[in-house]
């Protein structure tokens, strides 16, 4: 049966695209901006701030655990020993010690770190859901895009989850035109690649313009962008994907193949590793906002995979997890990521931020391991727009709470709306036509430079 292209628009906006018309939006004239664009590196489990970026070396052992701190090219600053390869970085380095929020449960916790945004409630059946506000990279789509030919926000390799698919990940109330052009294959794979960006056998970037010029005057003439939002909304993802088939340079970001074998040695021949030097490229061409999930679940039995929820599950400590698994590749990999930015010259124009939906309790449990504790974690932050060789915010003698400083997430958001040259209060309508700002918290005014 022959299928116009009209039915094919009504079937997917029916279906797949079956998303409410996103909502009218109030924007306000851009900002300048500190950077061109952000890498958020998501931490999904939860790292132990103890453990890594807020050592305590004075109190007792069910607090301080067995790592010792070291010093770092920072004065002042002392990370864990377990990261040796970071400490020369530190002088590029803000570390954000009082960051806390109540949310205990990685759903509710990790939609509040992708967003910005408080949950309605800390459940973990918190749903994915439209009604529930955007991701960071698509508020940037939205309110300060790409230039033409590359898209705003890219994330990859994950849909994290557990047990359900956490929110926060996409757009939204503001419409499937602005969700991320998300990336599921390894970048760590032999055969990485983008099968979609690929034109097909016989067709040149001339026949595929021809072609688009066809279907707008059939658009034109049956007027369907003007009968349906969600018509509308899948026209945009064509235009999108029409122009980067035919943008080589984007298209060539994405062949880490030609990237100098040491050069990915350097990073770390592991999905993460390998993502974060994607990361890198996508910023060289253009892309404003790269999320890398360091893993698709929180993790907790394996000592080879997974994220950093170091309960210490079936009797088996955190230690080994820390040590065999995820201090080594953050240790490997994120380092890397910040000088490979500095010596190239754009640590300046990007903003990286590492950062979990929550940290890890000051006291060990009875199985060696430590619990959620959303009340004081550490987030880092490197690059445009921030000092280096900084602490902001001082936890208490256990690191369980601020003691000075405390900062939520949504003061995190606020703070990298400013510097994408967004104004955090602009007011965004969601999909019950209430006003909202994109971001309730305020600029950190103390870390920037």
């Amino acid at each position: 049966m022959h299928m116009t292209r009209r039915t094919l628009l009504q079937i997917g906006a029916a279906g797949v695209l079956g998303a409410q018309l996103a909502p009218l939006l109030e924007a306000k004239p851009a900002r300048r901006a500190r950077v061109k664009s952000v890498i958020f590196l998501h931490q999904y489990g939860g790292p132990s701030h103890l453990d890594s970026f807020d050592m305590k070396p004075g109190t007792p052992p069910e607090f301080r655990g067995i790592y010792r701190p070291m010093q770092t090219s920072a004065p002042g600053i002392q990370i864990c020993e377990m990261l040796p390869r970071m400490a020369p970085h530190m002088d590029k380095v803000t570390l954000v010690r009082s960051v806390r929020h109540e949310m205990r449960n990685h759903n509710s916790a990790g939609y509040y770190s992708l967003t910005g945004y408080a949950p309605p409630t800390d459940d973990q059946r918190l749903r994915d859901s439209r009604e529930l506000f955007p991701a960071y990279g698509s508020v940037v789509d939205r309110f300060a895009p790409a230039e033409t030919g590359t898209p705003t926000f890219v994330s990859y390799p994950h849909v994290i989850s557990d047990g359900s698919i956490t929110p926060g990940q996409h757009a939204s109330f503001l419409g499937q035109t602005y969700d991320p052009f998300f990336i599921q294959q390894d970048p760590n794979g032999d055969d990485f690649r983008l099968p979609e960006l690929s034109l097909p056998a016989g067709i040149t970037a001339e026949r595929l313009n021809n072609r688009r010029a066809m279907m707008d005057l059939i658009d034109r003439s049956t007027e369907i962008l003007d009968i349906s939002g969600r018509a509308r909304g899948i026209d945009a993802h064509y235009q999108r994907a029409h122009t980067m088939l035919t943008s080589p340079r984007f298209r060539r970001a994405f062949d880490l193949s030609s990237e100098p074998l040491a050069m990915r040695e350097r990073y770390g021949r592991t999905t993460y590793g390998q993502g974060c030097l994607l990361a890198r490229r996508l910023v060289e061409v253009g892309v404003k906002f790269v999320t890398v999930y360091f893993a698709a679940t929180i993790g907790g039995q394996s000592i080879v995979s997974g994220g950093w929820d170091t309960h210490g599950f079936n009797s088996v400590p955190m230690y080994p997890i820390l040590n065999d698994y995820l201090l080594p590749i953050t240790d490997w990999t994120l380092p890397t990521l910040i000088e490979d930015l500095h010596v190239r010259g754009l640590l300046d124009d990007t903003l990286v931020v590492w950062a979990g939906e929550f940290g890890r309790s000051p006291r060990i449990n009875n199985i060696a391991g430590r619990d959620h504790w959303p009340q004081c974690y550490t987030v880092l932050m490197a690059g445009g727009g921030v000092k280096g060789g900084y602490v902001h915010g001082v936890s208490d003698r256990v690191g369980a709470y601020p003691s000075r400083d405390p900062v939520r997430p949504e003061d995190l958001s606020a703070t990298m709306f400013h510097l994408l040259g967004i104004d955090p209060h602009t007011e965004v309508r969601d999909a019950l036509n209430r006003p909202l700002p994109l971001s309730t918290g305020s600029v950190i005014d103390g870390i920037l430079r």
